[in-house]
């Protein structure tokens, strides 16, 4: 088992605190979870302690984990202020960042408005926007009660009870009647400079691969990557090796050479 490096208890200025762990040394690598995860399922995909070069900064995002969200409220835009705040709270100028979902959809923002903080990313089962599938989809997810496993799965994950849980799993349907807050089109999208990786399951329930190919084609600096038979969040089990592989070539510049 990974032990941290070092453990942050980082105060935002609406009162909210971000846990985060960092692993290791080197360039900063941010990695952020997707939505009711928590910064330990990274461990799933990359082994902390033989990786060499790399300083992980792993959180929780806000309202998740060990992380607080005392306004009760949530946004793919205030969780990219989120990871700027913690940037600057562990005073690093630029990062390399991997984000599934959630995350994904956070770094999005990140790099729309704030460019100059992101030096590379990868964004795992992102979407320029929510399609009116998405949103239903989203809604029912919320609405669909919960199993025993469910529940233990995510107490274990999860530490400030259940009604921290219970905000997350209702955390889906506020996205969806958000209209605001995702709506990045091709021109905002242009503006994106920062060298890309997009990462999108063939087979992702919630967001069709087209969304995939539209953020492709707007960010002039990206890649896409469609792996067969993937589902959402398509990197996690038999995926996670080629993925770790593929994800630290393509941020350490090595496809570049």
């Amino acid at each position: 088992m990974s032990v941290p490096t070092r453990v942050h208890d980082v105060a935002l200025a609406d009162g909210a605190h971000v846990y985060c762990e960092v692993y290791g040394a080197g360039e900063p690598l941010l990695l952020l979870h997707g939505g009711a995860g928590a910064g330990v399922n990274w461990k799933l995909i990359f082994d902390f302690e033989s990786l060499t070069g790399h300083q992980f900064i792993v959180p929780d995002l806000r309202g998740h984990g060990r992380s607080t969200n005392p306004s009760g409220r949530i946004s793919f835009g205030q969780l990219g202020e989120d990871v700027v705040a913690l940037l600057d709270q562990l005073a690093i100028d630029q990062a390399s960042m991997i984000g599934v979902s959630m995350g994904a959809k956070t770094l999005l923002h990140v790099a729309t408005r704030h460019p100059n903080r992101v030096r590379r990313m990868v964004l795992v089962s992102a979407a320029p926007y929510l399609p009116e599938a998405t949103r239903d989809a989203m809604r029912r997810a919320a609405a669909t009660p919960k199993t025993d496993a469910d529940w233990e799965m995510m107490r274990r994950w999860h530490v400030r009870g259940d009604d921290q849980i219970l905000a997350l799993w209702q955390m889906s349907a506020s996205f969806a009647d958000d209209y605001e807050d995702l709506s990045f089109t091709p021109p905002r999208l242009g503006c994106v400079a920062t060298p890309t990786l997009i990462v999108h399951g063939d087979r992702d329930w919630l967001y069709p691969t087209s969304l995939a190919v539209e953020l492709h084609s707007g960010i002039a600096n990206s890649h896409l990557w469609v792996i067969p038979n993937g589902g959402h969040g398509p990197i996690f089990g038999k995926m996670a090796r080629p993925f770790a592989q593929t994800a630290l070539e393509f941020l350490t510049g090595a496809w570049g050479q």
